[in-house]
């Protein structure tokens, strides 16, 4: 069974930054792309950013493009999300999933953007 855990959020000041990881098991990682996705209160699923299953092709969500950077660790089964220039909207609950899909089953990582 696949199973999919976030972590590294947290409470951040506008303007900074996070690290996020997702560690996946029960199903052959580096054979998936990978995306990273995110509710906020009151709103529904956005996708944020996709990475294929090699790394080298990365899509992002306008929302997100030049502040976030997708990549993965193959070999240690992880995915990341290196979030730079935070904002207060980008405050949300944050979930990793398998391939390009905005579905979600995982518990996901609190990130919360205030001063």
């Amino acid at each position: 069974e696949a199973q999919l855990v976030e972590s590294g959020g947290g409470l951040v000041q506008p303007g900074g930054s996070l690290r996020l990881s997702c560690v996946a098991s029960g199903f052959t990682f580096s054979s998936w792309p990978m995306s990273w996705v995110r509710r906020a209160p009151g709103k529904g699923v956005e996708w944020i950013s996709g990475i294929n299953n090699g790394g080298d092709r990365l899509i992002y969500a306008d929302s997100v493009k030049g502040r976030f950077t997708i990549s993965r660790d193959n070999a240690k089964n992880t995915l990341f999300l290196q979030m730079n220039s935070l904002k207060p909207e980008d405050t949300a609950v944050y979930y990793c999933t398998k391939d390009y899909s905005d579905h979600y089953s995982s518990q996901g990582t609190q990130v919360t953007v205030s001063s």
